[in-house]
């Protein structure tokens, strides 16, 4: 049932991000200064968190994976 309600929100999320400014989905006009595209930044963030959820670690293509965090935690630097 989990995986459904995330399978649910992963392609909710992704249909609001093929097509943001359309105005026929628009929590947040695009116009309003700083926050106009929170909207999309949540959706992005929520289509992320939904991959993630399903084995695929995007964030990897946006700074370090768990795998970097790791090693760099094993390594002792003693003076």
């Amino acid at each position: 049932m989990k995986s459904l309600l995330v399978l649910i929100a992963a392609l909710l999320s992704a249909v609001y991000l093929i097509n943001p400014g359309a105005g026929f989905i628009e929590f947040l006009p695009d116009n309003i200064p700083f926050i106009g595209n929170l909207d999309e930044a949540t959706a992005t963030a929520v289509l992320l968190a939904c991959a993630r959820y399903f084995g695929y670690d995007l964030a990897r293509f946006f700074g370090r994976s768990k795998d970097e965090e790791k090693k760099d935690d094993a390594i002792i630097d003693v003076d």
